[in-house]
């Protein structure tokens, strides 16, 4: 069954030649092809200010590319995040989109403690992650924490549910491995998952 997909590249560097904006055209390509309706967010391309006070996250945000990603996102019935693990996790650019599109109560009721109005409910999610060392030590030595906050401090508590993830781990390792990812990628796409 054909679903609404949007792809957001997480990745600051918006090069043809970076693996995530490769996974993302992968992806768009496939799902496309497939009959999916997509769209495409590359974060790294986008200008906005950063959050810097409690008082800007209450408020609706007035930027035009900001406004543009809220409409994807309400578009949208399935949420793809292509990004690289840095640091343990998500680069500080993609987090600051996503406290930026969060701002004035479109994900969450910012004024409600304990039991947030959920904004995004009825949306799924498949977070895509890069990363030099293998997978499995991401997973299983580090506890994969930073993609746990992402998706229960940001995308549950915003009422995306299911959220997926899928891992690339020692991406530098061969041509070969790339390829495989890239066919991952393609076979998740066609299937709107």
């Amino acid at each position: 069954m054909p679903r609404r997909i949007l792809v957001i590249n997480g990745h600051p560097d918006t090069r043809e030649e970076r693996f995530c904006s490769g996974l993302t055209a992968a992806y768009v390509a496939a799902a496309e092809k497939a009959g999916h309706s997509v769209r495409r967010i590359d974060v790294g391309a986008l200008s906005f200010p950063l959050l810097v006070r409690f008082e800007e996250f209450q408020t609706p945000i007035d930027n035009v590319d900001i406004r543009k990603a809220q409409e994807d996102i309400l578009w949208a019935e399935h949420l793809v995040f292509i990004h690289p693990l840095w640091l343990g996790t998500m680069p500080a650019m993609l987090k600051a989109f996503l406290e930026r599109v969060a701002c004035g109560g479109f994900a969450f009721d910012t004024g409600t403690a304990g039991n947030p109005k959920r904004a995004l409910t009825g949306k799924s999610a498949r977070l895509i992650v890069t990363m030099g060392m293998p997978a499995v030590a991401f997973r299983l030595v580090f506890g994969g924490y930073g993609e746990k906050s992402f998706e229960r401090g940001i995308l549950r508590l915003s009422g995306v549910g299911p959220v997926r993830k899928t891992y690339f781990g020692a991406i530098e390792l061969s041509e070969r491995h790339r390829d495989n990812c890239l066919a991952t990628v393609r076979r998740l796409a066609a299937a709107g998952r």
